[in-house]
């Protein structure tokens, strides 16, 4: 088929290799601009290389709702679009213009989890999985009707790199599957449940900052799901900003006031968590590894020389 390709990032790089691999034409390709967003610059493989590298004809834009856009999927007679991590919305009058629609590719298992950052905010959210979506679009952010999804579980022992990596893979296989199904006419899209749906916002350094008033199990989410390469969860000693690189969940009670500075364990120090910990019910949170702001890393138990005082979430 002639496949136009919508694509930003590693993400929609992935994508498009693998549609050029499995055959199929691409006449044009759409891509965002440089961006200043550090979440943007994660993971960062260029789509505009690739198109050169291709010698494919590439439209630059934030958004792309424009009268050129339009004339150019029209000129390059694409029998689909193909959207992968594209940052803004399309409108109908760009995304109805194939004869076959528009599939986007979204690493969520939607209807959960639309718009920005669903691997971070599902795993902050302790999830049992997470996936990636190839469905149909329409006028709504993500919430086409679904021609595929594919699925990972996620265990303790995994970071939002770990999932990045899994989802990362699936990218290409699911375009490609989806495109078959299309093409052959087997594809029996089916509609979401918008009762189960739900939309997140871009991350920024506010949905960093740790909470000690969470419980013990939330704050290693929000740890894991911002590991390098990622802006890392922070909190304060004092006025040192300390970004967690590591951290762990206690296996017994530690009550107290959250934010205590408690016990070493192993190269880690306890920390009281949870709002209601005073109670001695609440698991404890281990931090193992610390950065401070001049770049400087430490076991939390070499960093912290004397136990007592508090970690809070702004400078105190």
């Amino acid at each position: 088929m002639r496949v136009v390709a919508f694509g930003y990032m590693t993400w929609g790089r992935r994508t498009i290799e693998a549609v050029l691999d499995a055959g199929h034409e691409v006449p044009l390709i759409v891509t965002h601009p440089e961006s200043d967003n550090p979440y943007e610059k994660i993971f960062n493989e260029s789509v505009a290389e690739l198109a050169a590298d291709h010698g494919i004809p590439t439209l630059v834009r934030e958004r792309a709702d424009d009268a050129e856009v339009r004339a150019a999927i029209a000129a390059a007679q694409a029998d689909i679009v193909v959207v992968s991590n594209w940052r803004t919305w399309l409108a109908p009058e760009v995304f109805s213009i194939p004869r076959l629609g528009t599939l986007n590719v979204h690493d969520a298992l939607l209807p959960a989890y639309a718009g920005f950052a669903p691997l971070n905010w599902a795993l902050i959210n302790d999830e049992p999985e997470v996936g990636v979506t190839a469905h149909m679009m329409n006028a709504e952010f993500d919430a086409g009707d679904v021609v595929l999804q594919y699925a990972t579980p996620i265990t303790d022992a995994d970071t939002v790199v770990d999932l990045f990596d899994r989802t990362l893979a699936m990218f290409g296989p699911i375009t490609v599957d989806a495109l078959k199904l299309i093409e052959s006419g087997a594809a029996r899209p089916q509609p979401q449940d918008r009762r189960a749906a739900s939309y997140f916002h871009r991350r920024g350094d506010e949905e960093n900052r740790i909470d000690f008033g969470w419980p013990a199990r939330d704050i290693f989410n929000l740890v894991r799901a911002q590991v390098d390469p990622y802006p890392n969860a922070y909190c304060y000693h004092g006025d040192q900003r300390l970004r967690v690189l590591s951290a762990t969940v206690t296996d017994d009670a530690i009550g107290g006031t959250p934010g205590r500075i408690v016990i070493r364990r192993g190269r880690g120090v306890v920390i009281v968590a949870g709002a209601d910990a005073r109670r001695g019910r609440n698991r404890g949170l281990v931090l193992q590894r610390v950065r401070t702001d001049d770049g400087r890393e430490f076991d939390a138990a070499e960093y912290f020389e004397r136990m007592g005082g508090y970690l809070t979430s702004h400078p105190a």
